[in-house]
């Protein structure tokens, strides 16, 4: 435990003779290595003309993770968040590097950064800058950190016992009863000191664990019940999530172990494991077989085989189903573990179409306690979208009975119901969150963003100015803000805000994007690229930001790259019908016709009612002599879009070649009269001819 997060030194990060690392399912390329007594990880892939692109390095920082089984590296950023890197060595085959849960896709994920919840359980408690502990902060450490967990992480706050140890003439009984030993506490608290971090019922998509809302992300001490600050939630029973096997499962099988059931809570963690020392080799097996004797020590039958390394049967070492790469003790003492244990897996990506949908139960404690346990529980139900609608329902009705006092419950109902067609509710929740916390930024964001989504501009305004002052340094306050002086039409005040956003987090992706698009409608076409580069930097495959720098390229004649960028778009969001579109018109203008018209034709099965796309493929097909095809074409775009001036010139144009002189006047007519200048001035002279 004490060795769970640390500094990166030549012990710990073996990078010498390191070669290139490439992951095959996002075809990207990784490096480790030492330069300047600094650790970087770099990531690469191959574009055009083989050149590198999506290029990004990143110090390693810190080491998350004993590497008795995996070390995660982190990058620390100038506001002190923790950044993990996609890299990680594992303890498998005597050392390897591989993706680190969640990376290992046929795509690059966005940054993630280390929450108050990780370090929880593999750090000693970080100083927090004040009013990052409020709910919806970045997770930001402040300097020095402390590297490893310490002895308050059971023992409890010890700057008493530091005191009565240091009185001259201390007498050994005071200075013992100034420290909280768990050696004295009942076994189910003891148990409970280590289930603060060994317990975790799941790490997919599932509400596994929720913190008390009033409690600071720290501020847990082994003096008091767990249940006081943290509620554990599992998947119900009959749903075939039972047999689950995750890295932090030891807590979670153990307490389904016959063993423990029948010992009436006489077995805890530390009947076998020493928290001050850890045994290995032939050491270990004796210390835990000595365990097992404690109570198995009667004959055991003719066919047992002598007793020796009892754990090696019967608490065999298994692989993880969410670190695939991991391989740790089944804390489930079984008398027959299943086979095949140690098989490699692939990682399981779960969607929202294949989490877990269902009720999600107490679990520990088995029953929520009285009041806001109801809630809690309904919390559980929306916050990963398990059971939304039952969720959703049982918690606006228990907010509308007891009327918390705690803005977090509020936003979660405001969360559930997003997406329900029901702005005005949606509203109200965030309206309540901000009447019971005032100076709540999240609530404030939160219900600026539902107001400029329900087309409440000026009032959203007014509220998220409101979150920026409250919270200056969150970037997420002005992102949105950025956002809605975009709506608002106030260009100037979104690049400002935007860029204010990006100061204060240079890994917020989005805000790249936006600014991107806000640079290019302004004239500023370089600085622009500059932007969605930047985006592209942080989240390589991003198909809507790959689709707006493809868009630019290409108005600035930058063909190759326009259709290398959007051909990563169409692979990424396939059903994206305007990029396919725009992808089909920079084909086009490089005389690939076929691959052009794959395209278009594509955009047209997505959305049939794409106007642009019906007029770009009669273009196309007129250029290669199918005139019949094109005009069909264009007057699907004109039935979809009457107002359409260059459909209706195009469609003109094309009748009038083919001799269709009245039908052909008809179409130019409502060309001329158009707010397409182009097709005003063109059909015109069409006209006039």
């Amino acid at each position: 435990m004490g060795r769970s997060f640390y500094r990166t030194t030549p012990d710990n990060t073996p990078v010498d003779g390191f070669k290139p690392f490439h992951h095959l399912a996002s075809d990207t390329w990784y490096s480790v290595s030492r330069r300047d007594g600094r650790y970087y990880q770099r990531r690469w892939r191959i574009g055009i003309r083989g050149k590198e692109t999506d290029v990004e390095e990143s110090t390693m920082d810190f080491v998350m993770g004993s590497g008795n089984h995996v070390r995660t590296y982190l990058k620390r950023t100038p506001a002190g968040a923790l950044i993990e890197l996609p890299l990680a060595w594992y303890a498998e085959n005597g050392g390897q590097w591989a993706m680190n849960p969640g990376y290992d896709t046929d795509h690059s994920i966005a940054p993630r950064k280390v929450a108050y919840g990780c370090m929880f359980c593999h750090n000693a408690y970080p100083r927090i800058p004040a009013g990052h502990e409020a709910a919806g902060s970045d997770p930001v450490y402040s300097d020095p950190l402390p590297e490893g967990i310490d002895c308050q992480r059971c023992h409890g706050p010890g700057a008493s016992h530091v005191d009565a140890a240091s009185k001259p003439g201390a007498r050994a009984e005071d200075v013992r009863r100034s420290i909280l030993n768990p050696a004295r506490l009942s076994a189910e608290r003891r148990l409970e000191v280590c289930m603060q971090c060994h317990l975790e019922t799941t790490s997919f998509r599932m509400a596994n664990m929720i913190k008390r809302y009033e409690r600071g992300p720290f501020d847990y001490s082994p003096a008091e019940p767990l249940s006081a600050a943290l509620l554990f939630f599992d998947h119900a029973s009959g749903s075939g999530r039972e047999s689950k096997f995750e890295i932090v499962s030891s807590a979670y099988r153990l307490r389904q172990s016959r063993c423990f059931l029948e010992s009436r809570g006489k077995l805890t963690c530390t009947s076998c494991h020493d928290p001050h020392n850890i045994p290995h080799g032939e050491e270990a097996v004796k210390s835990y077989d000595a365990a097992c004797r404690t109570c198995h020590s009667g004959n055991l039958g003719a066919r047992h085989p002598a007793m020796a390394n009892c754990a090696s049967c019967h608490m065999p070492k298994r692989r993880t189903e969410d670190v695939v790469h991991a391989i740790i003790t089944d804390h489930l003492i079984q008398r027959k573990p299943a086979p095949n244990l140690l098989r490699p897996s692939a990682e399981r990506h779960e969607t929202d179409q294949t989490q877990y949908h269902g009720e999600v139960v107490p679990y520990y404690p088995a029953s929520m306690p009285a009041g806001e346990g109801a809630l809690y529980l309904a919390v559980a139900q929306v916050e990963q979208k398990n059971n939304p609608a039952s969720g959703t329902q049982r918690l606006a009705t228990g907010i509308q009975a007891q009327k918390p006092k705690r803005p977090e419950f509020y936003i979660e109902l405001g969360r559930a119901l997003e997406g329900s067609a029901q702005p005005d509710r949606v509203v109200a929740a965030y309206e309540e969150a901000v009447r019971v916390d005032p100076g709540s930024a999240l609530a404030l964001r939160r219900l600026g963003v539902a107001l400029r989504e329900s087309g409440q501009l000026e009032r959203a305004a007014q509220i998220l100015n409101r979150a920026v002052q409250v919270a200056p340094d969150d970037p997420k306050g002005w992102y949105e803000l950025g956002l809605l002086e975009s709506d608002r039409g106030r260009k100037p005040e979104a690049i400002a805000a935007l860029r204010k956003a990006i100061a204060l987090d240079p890994d917020l992706d989005r805000a790249y994007n936006s600014l991107g698009g806000l640079l290019a409608e302004t004239g500023e076409p370089e600085a622009a690229e500059q932007a969605f580069l930047a985006s592209l930097r942080v989240n390589p495959d991003a198909g809507d930001v790959q689709a707006n720098l493809a868009t630019l390229l290409a108005t600035k004649g930058d063909l190759e790259r326009a259709v290398y960028y959007f051909d990563r778009s169409c692979r990424r969001d396939p059903d994206n019908a305007t990029a396919r579109v725009n992808y089909g018109v920079a084909l086009a203008r490089l005389n690939r016709n076929a691959p052009a018209r794959r395209q278009l034709e594509a955009a047209i099965r997505i959305n049939p009612k794409l106007a642009e796309a019906h007029d770009v493929l009669g273009s196309l097909l007129e250029m290669q002599g199918h005139a019949g095809e094109a005009i069909r074409h264009y007057a699907e775009a004109v039935k979809l879009r009457p107002d359409f001036g260059r459909a209706q010139l195009n469609l003109g144009t094309a009748l009038a070649n083919q001799g269709r002189t009245a039908e052909a006047v008809e179409h130019l007519k409502a060309a001329a009269s158009s707010s397409d200048p182009t097709a005003r001035q063109q059909a015109a002279q069409a006209l006039g001819r």
